[in-house]
């Protein structure tokens, strides 16, 4: 039971990521281009952790972590570019 849904939650992120792609590609501004590209972030986050809970390895749950933690650091150099046009000051 528990496995068909993880298969359903799997299938409801990739939707997720569909539609993040297309705002990403069509937003009418470059804050909603960011917005997306973090919450696309946040969706491939999922897509591991539910890969990881499927396959029962553990070592998808450390590369879940990594991309969490390289995802916010992008996010808020993306942000600092646009705010600021520079990122090392």
């Amino acid at each position: 039971m528990i496995e068909v849904a993880l298969h359903i939650a799997l299938g409801a992120v990739a939707l997720a990521l569909l539609l993040n792609g297309w705002r990403l590609l069509k937003g009418p501004a470059i804050g909603d281009r960011i917005v997306a590209l973090d919450t696309m972030v946040i969706n491939a986050i999922a897509v591991i952790v539910l890969i990881g809970m499927i396959g029962g390895n553990d070592t998808y749950f450390e590369a879940a972590l990594l991309l969490a933690m390289v995802g916010f650091v992008g996010t808020i150099a993306y942000c600092k570019f646009i705010l600021r046009g520079d990122i090392v000051e």
